[in-house]
C-alpha cells in the first residue's frame, strides 16, 4: 500500500507515459495507507470534504486528476488503467471505455458469487440528504449495482492520445466515518442514506479478501479482453515522472486545495 500522493502520482505518470507512446496499457491494483479522501478534479475543497474531520482522524486529502465525485479510500482494492486512445480494446468514449472495463469488474465479482449489474441509464437525481458530493450516492451510466446498490465508483481522465481510469471496488463501508470526512454538515439522514445507497463485499462475503479480489479481476480482465498481463515494475521515465508529479504537484497545498499549481517566478 502507498499513500494518496504517491497513488495519484503513479497513475499519472503511467498516464503521461502512454500518452507519450513509451508506456504499455497498464492495469494496476492498490490500497491506501493511510486512509485518504480522494477529490475528484473539479470538486470545490472548501464545501465537499470536511477537512477539519480528516485531520482529527488521521484521513489524508489529495485531488485526483480525473473528474467525479468524493471517495472515502480505506477498505478497498483500487484499479486502474491506462492505455491509448486507438487501442483496440477500447472504443474512444469515455461511456465506451467504462462499459468495457465495467463488464471486467462484474466478471470479477461474479466468479466471486456477487451478481452486478451494470447501470444503463441513469439520470440526475434531486437530492435532500447532502450526498450531492459523495461519488458512491448515485451511479453513473456504466457503473456498477449490487443487489441495487453501488460497489464501485470510478472516474476518467483523457489525454491526446491516451485515458486513465480508476475506480474503488469496496470491501467494506462504513457509513458513519465516511459522512464525518467527508460533509461539514451532514444531514440528520445522512448515515442512512449512505447505507441505502451504497454496499460493498461484506455484505455478501464474509472473508472479503483484497488478496482473492485481485486475483479474480486479474482473471477477468485477462478473459473478457483476450489478452495476457505481466507483472512489471515502473520504468526509469515513470519513476522520473512520478517523482516530480509527487513533489511538485500532489504534495502541493495549492493542488489539493485549489486544483492549480503555483507557476515558479
Amino acid at each position: 500500500m502507498l499513500d494518496a500522493f504517491d497513488n495519484m502520482a503513479i497513475d499519472e505518470a503511467v498516464l503521461m507515459g502512454a500518452d507519450s507512446g513509451c508506456s504499455p496499457p497498464t492495469l494496476r491494483f492498490y490500497g491506501w495507507a493511510p486512509a485518504a479522501v480522494s477529490l475528484g478534479y473539479f470538486q470545490n475543497y472548501e464545501k465537499e470534504v470536511n477537512a477539519e474531520a480528516c485531520l482529527a482522524l488521521g484521513i489524508d486529502i489529495v485531488r485526483r486528476p480525473t473528474g467525479g465525485k468524493a471517495v472515502l479510500h480505506e477498505n478497498e482494492i483500487t484499479y486502474s488503467v491506462v492505455a491509448s486512445r486507438d487501442n483496440p480494446l477500447f472504443p474512444d468514449t469515455i461511456l465506451g471505455t467504462y462499459k468495457v472495463i465495467s463488464s471486467c469488474l462484474a466478471g470479477a465479482l461474479a466468479s466471486m458469487g456477487v451478481k452486478a449489474l451494470i447501470a444503463e441509464d441513469t439520470p440526475p437525481q434531486s437530492r435532500s440528504d447532502g450526498l450531492q458530493s459523495f461519488c458512491f450516492s448515485d451511479p453513473s451510466r456504466f457503473e456498477l449495482l449490487a443487489s441495487g446498490r453501488k460497489i464501485c465508483g470510478s472516474a476518467q481522465v483523457r489525454v491526446k492520445n491516451a485515458f486513465l481510469q480508476h475506480g474503488s471496488l469496496l470491501l467494506g463501508f462504513d457509513p458513519h466515518k465516511t459522512a464525518r470526512a467527508l460533509f461539514r454538515n451532514p444531514a440528520p439522514n445522512a448515515e442512512e442514506a449512505l447505507a441505502r445507497s451504497v454496499t460493498s463485499m461484506a455484505d455478501f462475503q464474509d472473508s472479503a479478501s483484497g488478496i482473492n479480489i485481485k486475483e479474480a479481476l486479474i482473471e477477468s480482465f485477462r478473459k473478457e479482453l483476450g489478452i495476457e498481463l505481466f507483472e512489471e515494475k515502473l520504468s526509469p521515465e515513470e519513476e522520473v515522472n512520478r517523482a516530480n508529479l509527487l513533489r511538485g504537484k500532489y504534495l502541493t497545498k495549492s493542488w489539493n486545495v485549489t486544483g492549480h499549481l503555483n507557476q515558479p517566478s
